[in-house]
């Protein structure tokens, strides 16, 4: 697997656990910026679906790992933003079912799983510059960005945040599945800079990230 970025396009990048608050903070850092935004748990989530609707046991890693490299995967944009096409099926609007949910974790888990859906992220660096939010894109999937953050918040704030999203994945469950998988853990990168969210706004969050980001060289003026 490759560990660096293969282009000069521009790629920040935000970790943090579940419910923390990165999605929405990447969202609107990607639109201040007029970067491209990718949800890497979006692309984990709908081959998490797509295996689900296959009838695919998530326990048998080898079945599932082999549907993945067989099935067309496209990556593409939609209004800027990351969207992902299985087998000629959009899987959008079931990506936070109840089941997927339940299961994402386990999906996420399985090596091979992890490889392809790395490959993908790194492809939509090759055209244009990123804002991507998950847990290893600081650690793993570009580790050679200047650009890292990794927002967090208490496991109150996170459960309520959790619940307000009609949510019923269990946080402690998710956190411990998701920190201590063998593979691409969820980890603070050595060089991000890290962001407690409990008591912040979207809007408070994304000034600061902004101000870190020029701080590092990056002109974020149109901003």
């Amino acid at each position: 697997m490759q560990s660096a970025e293969q282009s000069s396009h521009r790629v920040v990048a935000i970790d943090g656990p579940a419910a923390s608050g990165k999605s929405s903070v990447a969202r609107e850092l990607a639109r201040r910026l007029g970067f491209a935004y990718v949800n890497s748990g979006a692309i984990y989530r709908a081959i998490t679906w797509h295996i689900l609707q296959k009838g695919i046991d998530v326990a048998e890693s080898d079945r599932v790992a082999h549907a993945v490299e067989s099935a067309q995967i496209t990556c593409c944009l939609r209004d800027n933003e990351s969207r992902i096409i299985i087998d000629n099926v959009d899987p959008n609007d079931y990506l936070r079912d109840d089941r997927v949910n339940e299961r994402v974790s386990r999906v996420s888990s399985i090596p091979r799983v992890r490889e392809i859906v790395v490959d993908k992220m790194r492809e939509y660096a090759r055209g244009r510059d990123l804002v991507i939010e998950g847990r290893d894109i600081g650690s793993v999937v570009f580790p050679d960005t200047a650009y890292k953050f990794y927002v967090d918040a208490s496991p109150e704030v996170r459960l309520r945040r959790r619940a307000a999203q009609g949510q019923r994945d269990e946080i402690t469950i998710r956190d411990l599945a998701d920190s201590s998988r063998p593979v691409s853990p969820l980890v603070v990168a050595k060089d991000a800079h890290v962001i407690d969210t409990s008591h912040l706004t979207i809007e408070q969050v994304v000034k600061e990230i902004i101000s870190r980001l020029e701080q590092n060289g990056l002109d974020a003026s149109a901003a």
